[in-house]
Parts: C-alpha cells; sequence; structure tokens
C-alpha cells in the first residue's frame, strides 16, 4: 500500500474512520457520480454503461467532477460491483433500462465447477488504472475509495441472473447444498480480496464492501452461510487500509455485521443512528444515513432531517455522514450540495444539542 501523506491521513474522512475527532463532520453520498448530474448524463449519453466503467480516462473524469461539484470529504471509485464476475467467468451485460443481465447463471451445484479460480485480475486492469488516474487528479488531501460486492451480495446476482424481488433461486440453492455455496463463496472472497487488495495499492485509501441484498437474510442465515465468509474476508484485507462494511435493510443483522469486520459500519435510513450505534458499541466507526428521497423535499425540510442525524451521532468520533442508500435519478443538485454545506456548517460540536 502506498505510504500516505500528512494531508491525506489527517483528513476529516479518515480521522473518523479511526474514530478520531474532527473538526466538522465528512460527508460523501453513494452514487455521487450519477445519473442525477447533468455532467454525467453527457457523457452516458455518448458511451454506454460498460464502456464507461471501462475507460479509465472517463471513468476518472465522472469521478473527479463528482466530487469537485459537491465538495465532498472523499471520492468514490466510478465502477460496478459486478465487474468482478466477468473474470469468474460469468457473461455480464448491462441492458438499457433493465440493469444487470448475467446469461450463464449458477443453478446447479455442478454450475460452480465452472467458476473460475482468479490467479490474476489482468481483466480488470482497467479498474486500477482509473484509481492510478483518479488519485493523480484529485486534490492531494481529498481521499480515494474503492469497492466491491460482498460475495453473498454476488452470488445472488450470479444465481439470479440479475435483479430480484424474493431471491427465491439464491436461497433455494443456499439452503439445499451448503458444500456447493460454500465452495461459490470461498471462490467469491479469494477473487474479491485479491480485487481490494489490488485497488489499495493503485491508490485507494479506503475499501467499502456493498453486501446490497443481505438484508433479505435472517440473523441464523447470516451466521450461517454468510458471516465466516466475511470473516475471512476482512481479514485478509491489507492491514491498516479502513473499511466500511455496508448493507442495506440489516437492522436485524448489525451486531452480526460487526462481528463480521470492518472499521465503518454502514446504516441504511432504517435504522436510528443513535440506536444503531449503542447496539454496534463504541469500537466501530458509523456511516449514514438520511434516506435518499428527503433530498427531493424542500430545502427546509433536508435540513431538519439531516440535524436529526447530526443530533442521533452526539458528536461522537467516527461519524461520517452519508445517504442510507445511493443518490437517486432526477434529485435536485443544488439540494445534495445544500446537504454537504449544512453538515459541513452545522457539524454537532458546534450548533446542535443532543436528543
Amino acid at each position: 500500500m502506498p505510504e500516505l501523506s500528512a494531508s491525506l491521513y489527517n483528513s476529516p474522512f479518515l480521522k473518523a474512520c479511526r474514530r478520531e475527532p474532527t473538526p466538522v463532520t465528512p460527508i460523501w453520498l453513494m452514487r455521487q457520480a450519477g445519473r442525477y448530474m447533468p455532467e454525467y448524463r453527457a457523457i452516458r449519453s455518448k458511451v454506454g454503461f460498460l464502456e464507461l466503467c471501462k475507460t479509465p480516462e472517463l471513468a476518472t473524469q465522472v469521478t473527479v467532477e463528482a466530487a469537485e461539484i459537491l465538495g465532498v470529504d472523499a471520492a468514490i471509485l466510478f465502477a460496478d460491483i459486478l465487474l468482478i464476475l466477468e473474470p469468474l467467468g460469468f457473461d455480464l451485460e448491462f441492458t438499457k433500462g433493465e440493469g444487470p443481465a448475467i446469461h450463464n447463471p449458477i443453478r446447479a451445484a455442478a454450475d460452480v465447477d465452472r467458476v473460475n479460480v482468479v490467479e490474476n485480475l489482468d481483466d480488470l486492469s482497467y479498474v486500477f488504472e482509473a484509481l492510478r488516474q483518479i488519485r493523480r487528479a484529485l486534490p492531494s488531501d481529498l481521499p480515494l475509495i474503492g469497492f466491491a460486492g460482498a460475495p453473498f451480495t454476488l452470488a445472488c446476482y450470479a444465481i439470479e441472473g440479475g435483479g430480484s424481488r424474493n431471491y427465491e433461486k439464491a436461497k433455494t440453492f443456499m439452503h439445499t447444498d451448503q458444500g456447493a455455496w460454500d465452495s461459490l463463496m470461498s471462490r467469491l472472497v479469494d477473487a474479491t480480496v485479491m480485487y481490494l487488495n489490488a485497488q489499495a495499492e493503485a491508490g485507494a485509501q479506503v475499501l467499502q464492501i456493498f453486501d446490497s441484498w443481505v438484508g433479505q437474510l435472517s440473523p441464523t442465515d447470516y451466521r450461517r452461510y454468510v458471516l465466516p465468509h466475511m470473516r475471512r474476508l476482512f481479514q485478509s484485507l491489507t492491514p491498516g487500509v479502513p473499511t466500511i462494511h455496508f448493507g442495506t435493510d440489516t437492522g436485524s443483522l448489525l451486531e452480526l455485521q460487526r462481528d463480521a469486520g470492518g472499521d465503518v459500519i454502514g446504516l441504511d435510513f432504517r435504522v436510528e443512528l443513535n440506536h444503531a450505534w449503542k447496539r454496534l458499541g463504541d469500537q466501530v466507526a458509523v456511516q449514514g444515513n438520511l434516506d435518499p428521497t428527503i433530498l427531493f423535499a424542500p430545502p427546509a425540510e433536508i435540513k431538519q432531517h439531516a440535524e436529526r442525524i447530526l443530533r442521533e451521532a452526539n458528536g461522537q468520533p467516527g461519524h461520517i455522514f452519508n445517504l442510507g442508500h445511493g443518490i437517486l435519478p432526477g434529485t435536485p443538485v443544488d439540494h445534495v450540495r445544500g446537504l454537504i454545506d449544512l453538515v459541513h456548517n452545522h457539524s454537532f460540536s458546534r450548533d446542535l444539542e443532543p436528543i
């Protein structure tokens, strides 16, 4: 891992990841480079989504542009969690209006044998080149976040063949043959560890693991089918690189996620931040957790909800302000910028009384 400059190490975002006091509450937003931005839409009108992901110059442009326009405390690599499925042997396509489609999904235990054991990441070299270019283009004191999908969420996509409402194919596979499930998860963990460590080497200061679908599991199933694999993943990452463990609809799984690993636990908007942090304990930082739909509301309403979250954080070191999920298409850009200014200007230590 490249050595950090003093300005990067002491940035508000990295200090919050380490649960150190910060002069303001740091904020970045999931999908901060996305369809709500005219600059992004202009690029997407000329290139497809996968082409954008696979062209380092364009990925650099949308990543850096979003960070500059918004004034956030961290940039995040423009990519997609499913890119790693290609070197694993899956035929991935992003269809217009339909989202991702995997044309050779896993449907039986024997199909796991055709999942590649990834020995190198040459097929993802464009990701690492983008990271190097982004790091050079960003201000020297602005951290860069790399990321990957968590093995459970990747497994669901690989088995379902795309998005799902009930995850019946993935869950049936999981419950029918635990040996095949563990074998698939093991291959996904190995590839993801290699991928994330290479991102850190290429220029990412923080790594976020997105477990977007894990909230569909009961605590019993998480403990049995996911926790051992996530624990091995986190334990295998490069020491000293802060990690963020994020999932959606995970109010029943927070303690298990903490036990699995992560310096920062991402909270979605379905939990109250102060209660969730109390459950997690003070040995982890937290990230979150404004409902993204609030950004469509009038500024006064946005202010009310943002200040509530700041009061819930209560000035405790280790709070990173974010949404409970990604910015939605159609969100007014000036509302996003207003939120960021509000968080920077109204951190608890100066303005707010605790709840």
